[in-house]
């Protein structure tokens, strides 16, 4: 059987399906059956840690922007001058 395609081409004939054998089942007769065990590797276990960490530090961002927040509405919030400008000027030359 050969699909159709756009413009009258044709993908090519379609085999039929093949079966996969299914695995043998072995009878318990006194001998011990291991477990199947799934082991991800270690840049998987480590994204896992971070994840953990990334949500610890989300929460004390919050907790320091709430603060800004507050000093700002109040007043009383005084940036440290030198670093606005040390940025600002990084910022201005960077998009020349």
């Amino acid at each position: 059987m050969a699909i159709d395609g756009i413009g009258g081409k044709s993908f090519g004939p379609i085999s039929g399906v093949k079966k996969t054998q299914k695995p043998q089942k072995t009878q318990a007769t006194g001998t011990a059956q291991t477990a199947d065990k799934v082991q991800f590797s270690s840049v998987l276990q480590e994204a896992q840690r971070t994840k953990g960490t990334d949500s610890a530090a989300s929460a004390e961002r919050a907790a320091k922007v709430e603060t800004l927040k507050q000093q700002i509405a109040e007043g009383s919030y005084q940036p440290d001058l030198q670093k606005v400008a040390a940025s600002l000027l990084r910022f201005l030359v960077e998009e020349r």
